[in-house]
């Protein structure tokens, strides 16, 4: 039998959101920030050569210049202030996490509650500004190398370098907004914006390319169909449950007795989400943008990345596919779903799993079911990434029709929805509660008159 929270979450209608005035709010102050991100990306960095890059980045668009681009809104194709998008932020955070599970001390940091994550949280600004300056200098020097800037020289490579930081600054502050003050997560949604605005134009040049006859219409039917299979099955195994019967004791509460109950621990198959495969693109992305960057470059380095990681090649996959599987079990291990802190919580509300002693037994079968789970959604995260990404370096389709970037479009979105759903079951509730209150004021008892 459904609760009573579950029927009202179901009676939920979206009409009610002209009612919930802090959920509108929050909503045109979340799109307000996007638009600001979005302007932001048609910016020029000065000294740039616009004729250069735009024929250069028309040669990358079939290569690792079309995920840059996918993963900065167009903002790298036009060389824009967030030029370097959010990924410095995104790859702050993973080496702070990373720090964070070997050095006691910052393990120590993740305890302390509030004050623990807002050091945490500088640390990892901290690492961002060093990142994005190391990412931004190098992209500086391959933009020389590659013949695209008006006036080469340091002068150059300064003003270049402190545009993109100051840019992805900018953007970590953006998305710290979000999170705060409006709805959804802030850096999910910058990159969901940057993917959901280019895909317009990436499906004209798909069509204009099939009308030339560059794409067979066999292809073309063949890519519709495997976007439709993919947003299927993300879409079901983002919702997919492993449920775990959990027991509550009878206990006594004063002179009162309350029945034992029971509820399920639900556990997602991939509770990490669209992380991992956003962890992996960044981390990936920064030796290639340097080697793309540098055009013609004779350094030995640099051209074994472009040749041997190039966007399609084998090391590239299956470094993509291990980095996937990597920072699921890491990320979920370590943040979406510690198991440690779900038997502290259970042993602390007497909560129990049936044939299991509360506490270290009970982190100990967590464990084994988290990692039996992970095996299927780290495989399913590794499929969904790889396969429409062969198509794509395979027959050179747009990469906004690919498995990360169908992932990261769809989760964001179901995400995002979940949240606006919540506050107005939060909104839902207290208008109830005010009501109650009202009824409870109308039928009180008049007050006895005053003795003289």
């Amino acid at each position: 039998m459904a609760s009573a929270a579950e029927q009202m979450a179901a009676n939920l209608s979206w009409g009610a959101l002209g009612k919930a005035t802090d959920l509108r709010q929050r909503i045109l102050f979340t799109i307000g920030l996007l638009i600001i991100f979005r302007l932001g990306t048609y910016i020029p960095v000065p000294g740039i050569d616009g004729e250069q890059l735009r024929q250069f980045m028309d040669q990358a668009s079939a290569g690792i210049g079309g995920m840059l681009s996918m993963f900065t809104g167009g903002a790298i194709s036009r060389m824009g202030i967030f030029a370097l998008g959010i990924m410095p932020y995104i790859s702050a955070s993973i080496i702070v996490q990373l720090l964070a599970s070997m050095v006691p001390s910052l393990e120590q940091l993740k305890k302390e509650g509030e004050q623990g994550r807002k050091k945490i949280n500088q640390y990892t600004r901290y690492g961002t500004v060093l990142l994005a300056t190391f990412q931004a200098w190098g992209i500086a020097v391959s933009i020389e190398a590659g013949g695209l800037a008006h006036s080469p020289g340091l002068f150059f490579k300064l003003a270049c370098v402190i545009t993109l930081v100051g840019g992805t600054m900018f953007l970590m502050w953006l998305g710290e907004q979000i999170t705060a003050r409006g709805i959804g997560n802030g850096v999910s949604l910058i990159i969901f914006v940057g993917i959901v605005a280019e895909i317009p134009r990436a499906l004209v040049q798909f069509l204009e390319s099939g009308r030339s006859g560059a794409i067979s219409t066999p292809v073309i039917l063949g890519v519709i169909v495997m976007v439709i299979v993919v947003l299927a099955v993300v879409v079901f195994m983002e919702r997919a449950l492993r449920k775990i019967h959990i027991q509550y004791p009878r206990r006594q509460v004063g002179m009162k007795i309350y029945d034992g109950g029971s509820s399920h621990l639900p556990v997602k198959v991939n509770p990490a989400g669209v992380i991992p495969a956003i962890f992996a693109s960044s981390l990936l992305l920064l030796p290639t943008t340097i080697s793309t960057f540098s055009g013609n470059s004779t350094n030995p380095v640099l051209n074994f990345i472009q040749i041997y990681f190039g966007y399609g090649t084998p090391l590239h996959l299956a470094a993509m596919a291990a980095m996937i599987v990597f920072f699921a079990y890491f990320y979920t291990h370590n943040v979406s779903f510690k198991t440690d802190d779900v038997a502290e919580n259970l042993k602390n509300q007497n909560g129990f799993i049936p044939g299991i002693r509360p506490g270290v037994k009970t982190q100990e079968y967590l464990d084994y079911v988290v990692n039996r789970i992970l095996v299927l959604g780290s495989f399913y995260l590794a499929a969904i990434c790889l396969l429409p990404e062969i198509l794509i370096a395979e027959v050179g389709l747009p990469f906004y029709f690919g498995g990360t970037s169908v992932l990261i479009v769809v989760s964001v979105t179901m995400d995002t929805i979940n949240q606006i759903q919540s506050h107005l079951l939060a909104h839902q509730y207290e208008g109830l509660i005010e009501k109650s209150q009202l009824r409870g004021k109308k039928r009180s008892a008049p007050k006895a008159p005053a003795r003289r």
